[in-house]
């Protein structure tokens, strides 16, 4: 398939709001110009390439709104730790790792002790004996805190005075930042261009046309920022998003060419760490509410510069005590650039997980865009789960509260935190329908909407057509095989699904639990094929 040609995609089932029966899809010059019935579509474009779909479900293709690339492609071609279950088997991992590949420093991701068979986390020494003299850094699967070699310590001496060091125990805080910096440094530029290019691919195999990537001088440095963008500039890709999360940097920002001074500038930390900051202690520990990393004073200056100069902002906030500073911020940047010119921004803020519906209406006052991740509820969340080990089952279930955020008229946009969960956007767009809290469960049909068609608009994309597919709309397209498709509704008083067209509502993919999820076949970004498995009949 080439952009400048016609291509007409025939005999399938098209997800499209002109049509819930559309089976016909024609695509120009990277533009979708045509959706209906098959008849029709062949009389109108006589001399078109024609891609006889075979029955394949065609959609708009996924936006992935918040995602670490390179964090992403090391694990995925690194060793991945998600699956260990107890400290041994965890030091097991890490000496076959440290032997196979033997004088590099050792980043590994995912280790997740609230799942273990047994919770106690291996010391230092352990460590040390398993890794010799190789750095070794293994990030915690919500990325807030990390087990690391004495030997990758010792590159990061600073550590060893800095909030949040542990002589044996996982380092948080600035601790953390110091040898996650460490390590990072150790990464050789070629060893780092391969991560990313890995990233950038499984995402197309995924059905994802473009990611946000949630950059900074914390998280992976500027030339790693620097270097993603130049990759993603080449053909073929998907379409990357910068934004720097770096407090007041405004010029920063354009100098790297980001979209915005967002993602993840860290209002507080994360759950599983303990660092998200709570208004009472946390419910497993109570010496301690977590850590806030900003307070309204700065949110706001950080806001008014950043509205002042065209530009969005936003931050990293998880814990109702960085949710209320928050809140307060965007009070007092209102007061100093006016609400207009506030929501005309569409400031984000990621996560977001501990918000109250008067929060919420605020925030959707100020135009805020609400960027989450529904496979945290998905892995945390539930009565048994580690949210309720953390806050107890009251305040756990009051997290990630989809519902009553869009029903306020926030806007929401899914996404993985990759790696902090896997890319799979079905599977979100399933937890989303299936939250643990029935109360907070979106409708099918706006969890995909905010997986696809929000994503752009999160990212400034408002000539109301791109994510659908539409006369007019940019080719963002995939092609799945998802043999059962049913139009469902999160409302467990109604009916849950049904196959009948005339509801005026184009069906989806079958999401139940233990249901197939739908497995990618083409994706096409503007026309341009990025991920191919696809082949025609004709």
């Amino acid at each position: 398939m080439t952009n400048d040609s016609t291509t007409l995609l025939l005999g399938g089932r098209i997800y499209t709001p002109s049509s819930p029966d559309a089976t016909a899809l024609a695509v120009s010059g990277g533009t979708v110009v045509w959706v209906g019935q098959d008849a029709p579509a062949r009389a109108l474009h006589p001399d078109a390439e024609v891609v006889d779909l075979d029955g394949a479900f065609v959609a708009p293709a996924f936006v992935d709104a918040h995602v670490h690339a390179t964090a992403t492609g090391l694990h995925l071609t690194g060793l991945d730790l998600t699956g260990v279950r107890s400290g041994a088997e965890l030091l097991a991992a890490v000496r076959a790792a440290v032997a196979a590949a033997p004088g590099e420093v050792l980043l590994a991701h995912g280790w997740d002790e609230s799942g273990w068979t047994e919770d106690r986390l291996p010391g230092r020494a352990e460590l040390d004996e398993v890794a010799g003299a190789t750095p070794v850094y293994l990030s915690r699967v919500d990325v807030h805190s990390a087990l690391v070699s004495t030997a990758l310590v010792d590159l990061a001496p600073e550590a060893r005075t800095a909030e949040g060091f542990s002589p044996e125990g996982p380092l948080t805080r600035d601790a953390h930042h110091h040898v996650r910096a460490a390590a990072r440094a150790a990464i050789t530029p070629a060893r780092r261009a391969a991560a990313q290019r890995a990233f950038l691919t499984e995402a197309a195999a995924r059905g994802i046309v473009s990611v946000h990537e949630c950059g900074g001088p914390d998280i992976a440095g500027r030339d790693d920022f620097a270097g993603l963008l130049a990759l993603a500039d080449e053909p073929g890709l998907p379409e990357v998003v910068g934004y720097w999360g770096e407090l007041g940097a405004i010029g920063t920002a354009r100098e790297l060419g980001a979209h915005g001074v967002a993602g993840d500038l860290f209002v507080d930390g994360a759950l599983g760490s303990r660092t998200a900051a709570l208004t009472s202690p946390y419910t497993d520990d109570p010496s301690t509410s977590g850590a806030l990393y900003a307070d309204a004073a700065g949110i706001a200056e950080h806001l008014a510069a950043a509205t002042e100069a065209g530009l969005q902002a936003g931050f990293h906030v998880i814990g109702d005590a960085a949710v209320a500073e928050v809140v307060e911020g965007f009070r007092l940047a209102e007061k100093e650039v006016g609400q207009r010119a506030l929501a005309a921004r569409h400031h984000r803020l990621e996560h977001l997980e501990m918000v109250t519906g008067e929060q919420a209406r605020a925030l959707a006052g100020w135009g805020v865009v609400a960027s989450a991740q529904p496979l945290f509820d998905h892995a945390w969340g539930g009565p048994s789960g580690m949210y309720a080990d953390r806050l107890g089952g009251e305040r756990a279930a009051g997290l990630n509260p989809f519902a009553a955020l869009a029903a306020e008229g926030v806007v929401l946009a899914f996404g993985s935190d990759s790696p902090v969960t896997a890319l799979d956007p079905w599977a979100a767009v399933r937890a989303a329908v299936h939250h643990h809290t029935p109360e907070a469960r979106l409708s099918a049909r706006a969890a995909f909407t905010a997986h696809t068609r929000a994503g752009h608009r999160a990212a400034g994309v408002n000539d109301g057509v791109t994510g659908s597919l539409v006369p007019g709309a940019p080719a963002h397209y995939a092609i799945w095989d998802a043999r059962d498709l049913v139009v469902a509704t999160a409302d467990t008083r109604v009916q849950r699904w049904s196959t009948d067209p005339r509801s005026g509502v184009p069906p989806l993919p079958r999401l139940d639990p233990g249901a197939s999820l739908p497995k990618c076949l083409r994706t096409v970004r503007g026309g341009t094929v990025l991920h191919d498995e696809f082949t025609s009949a004709s």
